[in-house]
């Protein structure tokens, strides 16, 4: 249940990102609304798989990194998911497209993780025992 309410939470980031920086990252492929919402549903959950699947592969291989940035390197990760992710709905004519570069994936990433760590903290978790 708790990967049901994460791919919510990220699917409520993107949108939001895609309205703070509709320049550079879009969501394209519909323009009704109903349409919008399941193409970011399917791209919010394409993200968490590739979260889930790829990104620790990646944590493990630049673990160098994390420690001479002292964690900061997480932001790129975080931005190559995104570009990942962009990649796979690209092959597609619906999904996200970021316009400009990895600069613009980095400022994406940041504030996808900002909404996801403010969402998260007010939505409840999980009973801890």
């Amino acid at each position: 249940m708790s990967f049901v309410v994460r791919v919510l939470v990220t699917g409520l980031a993107i949108w939001l990102t895609s309205l703070f920086i509709d320049e550079h990252f879009q969501i394209v492929g519909s323009d009704t609304p109903g349409g919008r919402l399941v193409i970011v549903l399917v791209v919010a959950l394409i993200y968490s798989l590739v979260n889930a699947v790829v990104k620790p592969i990646v944590q493990v291989l630049s673990i160098p990194l994390y420690i001479l940035t002292l964690g900061l390197f997480s932001l790129v990760v975080n931005a190559l998911m995104l570009m990942l992710t962009a990649w796979i709905t690209e092959q597609t004519d619906w999904g996200i497209r970021i316009i400009g570069g990895f600069w613009w994936a980095l400022l994406a990433a940041l504030i996808i993780a900002v909404i996801n760590f403010l969402v998260s903290a007010v939505v409840p978790g999980r009973d801890k025992r």
